[in-house]
Order: C-alpha cells, then sequence, then structure tokens
C-alpha cells in the first residue's frame, strides 16, 4: 500500500501467497529403442524431441521398415492411444558412417543397447514407460533375433528404476510354442533374469499380436506387443488416471488381427498368478489386456507392489513431488520451512485424493504427510537434511470377481 495515498478511493495491493504448488508430472511419456530408417542418432548430442504422432515420426525417423520392428511398435503406440513418444535411434558403431539404408540393416549388439540407449536417455528430461522391441520380427530369422536380450532387459530394468519409470517387456518367442504344447510349467517370468525389487518396473504381456503386415502384402505377420500395450497404457491415464490398471473390457487393442495364441482361462489361471500378464481375445470384446502384475506380481512373493497400477502411481507421486520440492534447497532448514512443504504436498495429495486415486473415505484415511520434528532430528539438520515421509492407500484392482447362488425352495 501507498505510504501516503493521495486522493480519497480504494487501494488494491497483491500479497504473494506464499503457497508453492505441485504439479503432477505427466505419466505416459514412452521411450522407443532401437533401428529406424533414418533421424538423428541416440548418440548425437542435444535434446530427444518427443513426437506427438505417427506422421512426425515418419517426417523425422522414414516410416514403416520391414527391418525396423521399432517403426511397427511406435505405429501401434499411437493407433492405441498414445500421444507423445521419444525415439532412440540406434545404430553399430561400425555403421555410424554409412548410409541410413546401410546401417539400418545391421543387427544391434547388446553393448549397443546399453551403452549409447542410456547414454541417449539420461539426455531425456522425463519418460515414463520404456519399449524395446525385438530387432527382427522375420519369422526366418534367429530365435535369437526375435527377441529382446535378456542382458539388455536386465541393464534397462535397473535404469528404469533410476528413472522411475515402467519397461514393458515382450513375451519370449519360446513361450508360444510352450504354450501350443501345454507345457505351461516352461513359461516363467525368471526367464528374463530380473531379479529382487528391480521387477517392480517391469512388466511382461503373453502372447504377442498378429498383424496385417502392409509392407508385405498385408500377410498377417507376428509383432511384438510392447507398443499397443503402452499406447493402452497412455489412452487408460487419459481416460481413469494412472492409478487404473491398464487391463479389463476397456483395455481393447486395435489394429490387429488376432494373437499369436488364444489363451483360455484355465491357462491364464496358471500364468497370472506368476506375474505374467495375458492378452485374451474375448468374444463379442476383441482383443484386450487381461492382467496386471509386475515382475514381482507372483503371489509366492506378496510384494507391495504386485501390480503395475500400484506402482506406477508411486512412481507418479515420488517424480511430482521430487520435482515439485525442489524450491526448498538451500532454505533455511526451521519449522517455517517444514510447514511450507506440508502444506505443498498436501495439497498435492489431496488433489489426488479428490480424483479417486486413493482408497478411504476421508483423506486422513487415504494419506499422510509428515515433516517436522519427527522426520527431522538435529542431526538431519546439522548434515542439511530435510526428510518428507508420504503414506498413501493404494486402490488394488479386483481380479476375482466370485458369486454365490443359493437355490430357495418354495415358500408358501
Amino acid at each position: 500500500m501507498p505510504d501516503h495515498p493521495t486522493y480519497p478511493g480504494i487501494y488494491i495491493e497483491e500479497i504473494p501467497a506464499g503457497q508453492r504448488t505441485i504439479t503432477g508430472v505427466p505419466t505416459s511419456i514412452t521411450a522407443f529403442m532401437g533401428r529406424t530408417v533414418t533421424g538423428p542418432l541416440g548418440t548425437d548430442e542435444g535434446e530427444t524431441a518427443i513426437i506427438k504422432n505417427f506422421a512426425e515420426y515418419e517426417q523425422i525417423f522414414g516410416g514403416l521398415s520391414l527391418d525396423s520392428p521399432v517403426s511397427y511398435a511406435v505405429r501401434d503406440f499411437f493407433l492405441n492411444g498414445g500421444t507423445s513418444a521419444v525415439i532412440v535411434r540406434l545404430v553399430e558403431p561400425s555403421t555410424s558412417t554409412t548410409s541410413a539404408s546401410e546401417a539400418s540393416g545391421t543387427r544391434l549388439s547388446a553393448k549397443t543397447y546399453i551403452d549409447d540407449g542410456i547414454a541417449a536417455l539420461d539426455r531425456v528430461d522425463l519418460f515414463n514407460l520404456l519399449c524395446i522391441p525385438p530387432d527382427s520380427f522375420d519369422p526366418q530369422a534367429s530365435e535369437g533375433d526375435r527377441d529382446t536380450d535378456n542382458e539388455v532387459y536386465q541393464a534397462l530394468a535397473v535404469y528404469c528404476v533410476k528413472r522411475r519409470a515402467m519397461l514393458i517387456l515382450d513375451s519370449p518367442v519360446r513361450w508360444t510354442e510352450s504354450a501350443r504344447r501345454g507345457a505351461f510349467s516352461e513359461i516363467q517370468p525368471t526367464d528374463f533374469g530380473i531379479e529382487g525389487e528391480t521387477g517392480r518396473n517391469a512388466a511382461v504381456y503373453f502372447p504377442r499380436l498378429i498383424e496385417a503386415d502392409s509392407l508385405n502384402q498385408n500377410r498377417p505377420t507376428v509383432m511384438p506387443a510392447c507398443g499397443a500395450i503402452a499406447g493402452v497404457f497412455a489412452r487408460t491415464d487419459d481416460s481413469r488416471g494412472v492409478w487404473k490398471a491398464p487391463a479389463g473390457m476397456d483395455a481393447g487393442i486395435s489394429g490387429i488381427l488376432q494373437l499369436e495364441i488364444n489363451l483360455i482361462e484355465e491357462q491364464t489361471g496358471i500364468l497370472n498368478p506368476l506375474g505374467i500378464n495375458c492378452l485374451r481375445s474375448l468374444p463379442t470384446i476383441g482383443t484386450v489386456i487381461w492382467g496386471a502384475r509386475t515382475l514381482r506380481g507372483a503371489d509366492v512373493f506378496s510384494d507391495d507392489y504386485k501390480y503395475v497400477p500400484v506402482r506406477r502411481l508411486a512412481l507418479f507421486i515420488e517424480e511430482s513431488i521430487d520435482r515439485g520440492t525442489k524450491w526448498a534447497v538451500f532454505e533455511p532448514n526451521d519449522e517455517t520451512l517444514w510447514e511450507q512443504i506440508r502444506r505443498s504436498v498436501a495439497d498435492f495429495m489431496q488433489n489426488l485424493f479428490r480424483q479417486g486415486a486413493f482408497q478411504g473415505i476421508t483423506p486422513d484415511e487415504a494419506y499422510f504427510v509428515r515433516c517436522d520434528d519427527s522426520t527431522i532430528t538435529p542431526d538431519d539438520i546439522e548434515q542439511g537434511r530435510i526428510n518428507i515421509t508420504v503414506g498413501f492407500a493404494p486402490l488394488k484392482p479386483a481380479e476375482y470377481v466370485l458369486i454365490q447362488i443359493q437355490q430357495m425352495g418354495l415358500q408358501s
């Protein structure tokens, strides 16, 4: 306000509220890694562009190619509801000076995926899902070329934990043959070698998809499913929220002819308790995702992050709060700061509660936020640390609907 008003009337002054708002980060930016026809290499300097539709992909990376499974995966992603994709184009170092057509035909080594792929993703500000399609879908190619190398999956699964992202795994080629022989005991998620809590950030889907290949006279061709799955994730996030399982009757997969093998309920009942998410073809409904478990979702583990939506909601909260509280660095570490942090985080969690992200009728039942002398000791203050504890009651998907039917006798 002016110290000495000069005229009769009303004077207005805007006073800063001092409130710091935490904004939720996007949840379905999907990174794709592999060979493309052309485009900037993952090893190039500069920021990696986010592709908003398949037309942009065609313009920058050359469109569909029989020698680029990642191009089909990106197409399936947008066809099924995806909206934002990051493309990491890789070539073998020995071919980096050759023409685009020559480079695109050279098989990628595990070292290239791991070294160049991770280096490229390090320059990406944010991604939530990662797809690494196999290097080939040619039925004449070796099984090794038609599967993504387990060494690649293992390294990138660890990296996804660091980046708070989910890795979508394509099922191995041999699983289909095992299923056809009825040897379901041979189908195990441990085949990937992703061990311990790292499995919380990975999920596998079985079987693969059969699509009409427009570059090969529309012949039915077995394709990796990861791109379509990521698209369904994105569509579900947009319509229901990251806390909704990307599975069920509204998780339909578009743009395919059929599944590589049709699983019946009893077979799904064998795989689901192992943490393997099945794709099903249901009469009148079509092809849908019929599972929502992480690699730690096997019943034997009893893991807190058994379900994909619970894990992804936790990652979303962690990333949002991490980014939304960076302003607190170098602020005086006292109760005034703690109270500001509590208010900001509680407002963020309350907004999620209103959207239906948590269990519980009241906020006290749904979440809590602590940042006070119960979480911050004098030694923490000396060390410059602020400890924020956030708890939430997640919504877990209903996998089993049990119905009891009883006959009643005719009453007089």
